[in-house]
């Protein structure tokens, strides 16, 4: 069986973002992200119930604040007691995955979402994406960029302003563009 647009964008493989099944996905996340950007600070219960349906495989607890912006929500798969400051943005073409007590600063961007580097290529109009993984306990600074297909390891801190374009290990503080091991930090100390 041919898989599907959907399944090949979620695997990284080359796929149509113009696929009418990924549009209306997009449309349904873009509404609820209005919905939740529109919300009031006081009303706790619409905004996990939108939060709920944004970003189904997050622990009840995730906390995003307004305005936040996503491709899918769907692919973003969040631990216990997440934090996102103001203006962040996850594109969740392929999955991304956040450990618990995780804290992103304010305009922090996540993206899996890639393209070909062969002008051909990308301009076919086809895309693929590269998944991302963040540890337990990872603080990522203000402004930071996570690049496809990184992973940062558990109890990391992230610089402001960083880019980071290759995987950053636990237990490390890292900072720069490109982002960079910093120095060691004691798991027993934080």
């Amino acid at each position: 069986m041919t898989p599907t647009e959907k399944e090949k964008m979620i695997a990284g493989e080359m796929y149509d973002p113009l696929d009418k099944q990924l549009v209306e996905d997009r449309l349904q996340a873009r509404l609820l992200l209005k919905a939740l950007n529109d919300s009031r600070e006081d009303d706790t219960a619409e905004r996990s119930r939108i939060l709920r349906e944004l970003v189904p495989n997050a622990a009840p607890d995730l906390w995003l604040q307004p305005p936040f912006y996503c491709d899918y929500g769907y692919n973003m798969h969040v631990g216990e007691r997440v934090f996102f400051n103001f203006n962040c943005i996850v594109l969740d073409v392929a999955p991304v995955t956040i450990g618990s007590r995780t804290m992103f600063g304010p305009n922090v961007q996540v993206y899996t979402a890639t393209h070909p580097l062969n002008h051909v290529e990308r301009s076919s109009g086809r895309e693929y994406a590269k998944p991302i993984v963040i540890g337990e306990d990872v603080w990522i600074g203000g402004s930071a960029v996570i690049c496809p297909g990184v992973s940062i390891g558990d109890r990391s801190v992230i610089g402001a302003g960083s880019v980071v374009t290759k995987d950053i290990p636990a237990d490390v503080f890292a900072a720069g563009n490109p982002c960079q091991v910093i120095r060691q930090l004691d798991p027993s100390r934080q």
